[in-house]
């Protein structure tokens, strides 16, 4: 159907509607740029402003807020070379973004590191980092009220901030806004005619004014009776504008309400489902699994849509610059509320929930084929990938790691919604566990850890309300662990607390063992000695209980860290010999030779000088045998510098040699550490 709307009439194809194409609001604009070159109450008092100056769009939905928004960004990108940044406020259902939430986006297309699970006032102190020193735009768009934008305002007079929101932002100095009203008549008939032609709108100039009267002159009434009409050729505009009248409510309204009743039966039902999709964003495959029909069929249903004005074709955006469309579509905000109503009116509860699980249910094997493609070739993944549909299936790794960057938000925003709604808690554990490793598999685990940090709160959410200790145990261990790796070790070790009482509960020995052993790592960064070697043996004692040899040799190495930072020599030997024993019988040859290094680090702090050279020789020979080039260079050096302090420099200088000729320049940079031990 593309050259046929979806009413079944020939009309003018979406390609003949340029969507980027501004209109009117002439006035608006120069009175926004002559507000930027006002003289603010700072310099009034002769005071430098130390902040950005705020530029307020105010109106209602369907106003064109945005739209104006983004005309002026775009007039001024030029002045403000360091880029424009886009934050919206408000998602489509009415629900105001969280401040933390808006400032991350910012960050990423910043492309500044966050700390994962870091508090709203950390980023939002981050964002305002970032803007300091650059000349650049910043949008926050539908801004609920002034405790929204103002953690966001830069600190830089040098940066122009523009804030779309539905009436004054009461709380911020310096602000006035700029009202909209409806636009002017010859620019409301110049919309209505880039949809209908210019012969209906010439041959009854008196109907088109009409008609843009009836719509109030808002943009968004008027791209639907342009759509309705363009979809009609045989109808006329004083038809339409007869049919508005006789409708209640806003204009928006009454124009979306004739839209939808036009509409045949299965394309109003998919409208009206597309209410469902997270941020009101959705692609072919969003819309196919809400629908129940192929992707071919609702990516034909999403291009009619948008000829009718009732979905509006996305450009990717990537660091703040506009590229080109990567096949999503948005619903306009201001149309959900509305496609929402009709939905609880007209659909079952039933229908509705078993859309959402469709379109649950398909992220989730979009997902599992964009990480499955990561793979090498002949794994079980990759067999299993083949085994997709060819409509979910991407030909290579970096086409799905564009699909996934692209609807990053989107994801992220599914995986809250299907928490939130409390019916899908399997599926939203299959989502979130997809999503983890995705992104994990695409972006690596340090870059997505911020996202991680979201994903592994929500896992927990679940977990407690269904009572699954198991899953409360994994998620606290994960939480805990980045809060470990950002400096937070005080929440870390709580965390850590909590996971084993919820190992305890499951009676899951990983678990509790695993939080054992980290409680510990905790205590020694806090540098309570004494109870992370208790923490440590407890976790030993369940590791020899269970004969998980690999992992009594960690623990007994962890021991001997702790032991030499008390200054207990003695214990600290014991242990570290014990983790060599281990490792030897375990065959990790780089394993044992590490062990009999840290041994002989210990024999040096305890003053027995000719032992740690003798362990030392022996470490040395044993790197040698793993072939680990770096392991023997360090060993080298060490061994030089315990030479040179038993009064043998020439005998050091030999193994520096030796050092130098295994790893060149690199060999001094390098030095052998335990994964606990500092010198």
């Amino acid at each position: 159907m593309t050259n046929q709307a979806v009413g079944g009439a020939p009309g003018r194809s979406l390609g003949e509607v340029d969507p980027a194409r501004f209109y009117g609001r002439q006035r608006e604009l120069k009175a926004l740029r002559a507000d930027i070159e006002r003289t603010g109450l700072d310099t009034l008092t002769g005071r430098k402003a130390p902040r950005a100056r705020v530029l307020l769009i105010a109106g209602k939905p369907g106003s064109g807020r945005t739209a104006l928004a983004g005309e002026l960004v775009a007039a001024l990108a030029d002045r403000y070379p360091d880029g424009v940044f886009r934050a919206r406020l408000t998602e489509p259902g009415g629900d105001p973004v969280p401040t933390a939430r808006a400032a991350q986006d910012l960050l990423a297309a910043l492309g500044v590191a966050q700390p994962p699970g870091a508090a709203e006032e950390e980023l939002a102190a981050l964002v305002r980092g970032a803007f300091e020193g650059r000349r650049a735009l910043l949008l926050l768009d539908d801004a609920v009220d002034a405790e929204q934008v103002d953690p966001l305002i830069p600190d830089n007079p040098d940066t122009l901030v523009v804030g779309v929101a539905r009436g004054p932002l009461t709380g911020i100095p310096d602000v006035r806004p700029c009202t909209l009203g409806g636009l002017d008549p010859k620019s409301a008939i110049e919309l209505l005619t880039a949809y209908t032609g210019s012969v209906r709108v010439t041959v009854d100039p008196q109907a088109a004014e009409s008609l843009a009267e009836e719509c109030g002159g808002m943009p968004a009434a008027l791209v639907l009776a342009g759509g309705w009409l363009a979809a009609r050729p045989q109808a006329s505009l004083a038809d339409l504008t007869k049919r508005l009248r006789a409708r209640t409510g806003d204009p928006v309204g009454r124009a979306f309400a004739l839209v939808h009743e036009s509409l045949p039966q299965p394309a109003a039902r998919i409208l009206r489902h597309l209410s469902l999709a997270p941020l009101g964003r959705v692609d072919a495959h969003t819309a196919s699994a809400l629908a129940g029909c192929s992707v071919s069929a609702a990516a034909t249903t999403l291009a009619d849509f948008a000829a009718l004005g009732l979905v509006r074709e996305t450009a990717a955006r990537t660091g703040g610059c506009d590229g080109q469309s990567d096949g999503q579509y948005e619903v306009p905000a201001h149309l959900v509320p509305l496609l929402r109503a009709e939905l609880e009116e007209r659909d079952r509860p039933a229908e509705v929930q078993l859309a959402r699980a469709r379109m649950l249910e398909r992220t989730v094997r979009l997902l599992q084929s964009s990480r499955a493609v990561t793979e090498p070739e002949g794994s079980p993944a990759r067999r299993r990938l083949a085994g997709l549909p060819r409509a979910l299936r991407f030909p290579n790794a970096a086409t799905a790691a564009a699909w996934l960057d692209s609807r990053r938000p989107v994801l992220l925003a599914a995986a809250r919604l299907a928490v939130a709604d409390g019916e899908f808690d399997t599926l939203a554990r299959r989502l979130i566990a997809a999503l983890v490793r995705a992104l994990t598999a695409h972006r690596g685990a340090e870059a997505a850890a911020p996202d991680l940090y979201g994903l592994h709160r929500l896992v927990l959410d679940v977990a407690e309300r269904r009572g699954l200790h198991r899953e409360r145990a994994a998620a606290l261990l994960n939480l805990a662990d980045l809060d470990a790796g950002t400096g937070r070790t005080h929440d870390a070790l709580l965390r850590y607390r909590s996971a084993l009482d919820a190992g305890r509960e499951a009676n899951d020995p990983y678990a509790t063992g695993r939080a054992m052993e980290s409680v510990g790592g905790s205590y020694q960064e806090l540098g309570d000695w004494q109870r992370a070697g208790d923490w440590y043996g407890r976790a030993l004692a369940q590791r020899l209980a269970r004969d998980e040899r690999a992992d009594q040799a960690r623990l007994y190495g962890r021991l001997g860290a702790v032991h030499t930072y008390a200054g207990r020599y003695g214990e600290a030997l014991r242990n570290w010999r014990a983790a060599a024993a281990g490792y030897r019988r375990l065959a990790d040859l780089p394993g044992y030779a590490r062990a009999l290094s840290e041994a002989a680090r210990v024999q040096e702090y305890a003053g027995r000088p000719e032992e740690c050279l003798r362990t030392c020789e022996e470490a040395v020979d044993w790197a040698r045998r793993a072939g680990d080039v770096r392991l023997q260079a360090a060993l080298q050096l060490r061994l030089a510098d315990t030479l040179d302090r038993l009064g043998d420099p020439a005998a050091a200088r030999l193994h520096r040699a030796a050092a130098d000729r295994l790893l060149g320049s690199e060999a001094s940079a390098y030095e052998i550490r335990s994964a606990s031990i500092e010198d």
